[in-house]
């Protein structure tokens, strides 16, 4: 298997998907084929599902919390940090998930992509989202302090954008790696290469000259976009790819 090299030229950006949470014992959608309580998941996971029946939908995402609070970091998110120790400002982090296991173990220059279980914000008014990990009672909608409005889970849902803020973020860092003359490379890491704009990303690194790297345990749609492919766990794999330098 080929080393990465993490020198002092090299900018590393990292996405990472599902598959990595599930190494830790988070389910997935797939994994839940799609379902929850024979009801599809976009009635729990969207803005629709919210305003039909926001209890059910506090209900999922008061499980989830519950379920996402009894696992932990594993291997994988270990090396990661590991890896942003080393690289400093030239490391960056974006994230599928929802769970916080990435902070948990460490890592700091994260970007949640998709939002945070364990972050609450208000349906209707502009106060920021808020720390809360609360697991709600069946039946329980909370409401605003500011505003007596629903709560809601700070999770982008089924059919609603990534925060633009988000993917500036993104961008900035690629274009920061490609003016400072040294090595940017996109590494991906349990992911399914189907969820847009997330999957786009190694199009845009290697547009902008850069090195790509997947590491998956099941083939990613996009995986022939991948100079470089490695197959199995990323709690396997990515403590031993890199090398520090």
């Amino acid at each position: 298997m080929d080393s990465l090299i993490l020198d002092s030229n090299t900018w590393l950006l990292v996405l990472t998907g599902a598959g990595v949470s599930a190494e830790s014992g988070v389910p997935t959608f797939r994994g839940m084929s799609g379902l929850w309580e024979d009801q599809h998941v976009e009635a729990v996971a969207s803005p629709e599902g919210f305003r039909k029946d926001p209890s059910r939908v506090w209900r999922f995402y008061s499980e989830r919390r519950k379920g996402a609070a009894a696992v932990h970091p594993n291997p994988g998110h270990e090396a990661l940090v590991a890896w942003e120790r080393h690289l400093g400002d030239r490391f960056l982090l974006a994230t599928q998930n929802v769970d916080g296991l990435h902070t948990r173990a460490g890592s700091q220059r994260v970007v949640e992509m998709h939002g945070n279980l364990f972050k609450t914000r208000c349906s209707r008014c502009e106060r920021p989202p808020f720390d809360d990990a609360t697991v709600y009672p069946t039946g329980t909608v909370p409401e605003c302090d500011a505003c007596g409005m629903r709560l809601r889970p700070h999770i982008v849902w089924f059919g609603e954008y990534l925060e633009p803020a988000d993917i500036q973020r993104i961008e900035d860092f690629s274009l920061r790696a490609a003016t400072s003359g040294g090595r940017l490379v996109f590494l991906a890491a349990g992911t399914s290469g189907a969820v847009y704009p997330a999957a786009g990303i190694v199009d845009q690194v290697r547009k902008a000259g850069g090195e790509t790297w997947l590491v998956n345990l099941d083939p990613a749609e996009n995986s022939s976009r991948f100079e470089h492919r490695v197959v199995g766990k990323s709690g396997e794999v990515l403590p031993t790819l890199a090398k520090l330098a």
